[in-house]
């Protein structure tokens, strides 16, 4: 992969949103053209060049484009805005929408993310090895679509609305999670590592949630129905399973109502 390395050396006043910072804007640029790109502070437009030092070179196709950030991004917002391919790395923490509507590649943030991280994904994958915020793999305010697809990892903990209204794909969480995990769900997988303090699948009509850890307060619309043993992130785990959210409609397969499903490990 051609590497284009960005180096910040100026601080927002304000948040800099910089949906220009993906391998599909920088590939087929030259360095120069790169720094012309617009990044916005506020309603002010400007140019990447006014924040960043930009050094390398770009591949020609976003997939052969790689993206080194050395340096603190946390009041920098949208970084791997609706990428479809290619890499980006992190070298320190990262602000709200990092891999917002991403469709394909990888995105790595060494350090934590703000909220809204991986906001309605359709593909590729995501790797915090720091803590995130809130709305991780959600949907945008006011619409019901949320994660579709790929793979998000946060090796710290996250907060709260997990998942809202998920549709497909994986989220995994290797510490605790707050509060209203997969909301509103139709699909995916998410797996916490760690405990849940409540709320957890409400209003959720398919997909599945597991919680390693324990769940301090359950939904009165899950009910237990055995208990299994499965893989879960490479490792065997003894879990109760519930069904649920049992106060919502469910579709039918074969005459049967499909559920949602719940694992929470057993004690």
């Amino acid at each position: 992969m051609a590497t284009v390395t960005l180096t910040p050396y100026k601080t927002p006043e304000l948040f800099l949103e910089c949906t220009t910072i993906t391998p599909d804007a920088f590939c087929g640029k030259a360095p120069q053209e790169i720094a012309e790109l617009e990044v916005r502070e506020g309603k002010t437009k400007l140019r990447m060049g006014d924040y960043f030092h930009v050094e390398g070179k770009a591949g020609k196709t976003p997939e052969e484009t790689e993206i080194q950030i050395l340096g603190d991004c946390t009041r920098v917002k949208y970084i791997g805005f609706k990428m479809t391919g290619g890499a980006i790395t992190v070298n320190g923490n990262a602000d709200m929408y990092v891999g917002g509507w991403m469709k394909g590649g990888k995105i790595h943030v060494t350090g934590n993310v703000h909220s809204f991280c991986g906001i309605a994904m359709e593909g590729g994958e995501i790797l915090v090895d720091g803590k995130a915020e809130n709305y991780v793999g959600c949907a945008y305010r006011g619409d019901w679509r949320g994660m579709r697809g790929g793979t998000i990892r946060i090796r710290g903990s996250a907060g709260n609305d997990i998942g809202t209204f998920m549709l497909g794909g994986t989220i995994i969480i290797e510490k605790n999670a707050f509060i209203h995990v997969s909301t509103h769900a139709e699909g995916g997988t998410i797996i916490i590592k760690g405990n849940v303090e409540g709320r957890v699948g409400g209003q959720m009509v398919k997909g599945d949630i597991y919680v390693l850890g324990e769940v301090q307060y359950m939904l009165p619309g899950f009910q237990k129905i055995e208990q299994v043993e499965k893989e879960v992130d490479g490792a065997k785990v003894k879990l109760d399973h519930y069904i649920g959210d049992l106060g919502e409609r469910h579709p039918k397969s074969k005459g049967k109502e499909i559920y949602a499903n719940l694992f929470v490990r057993a004690t």
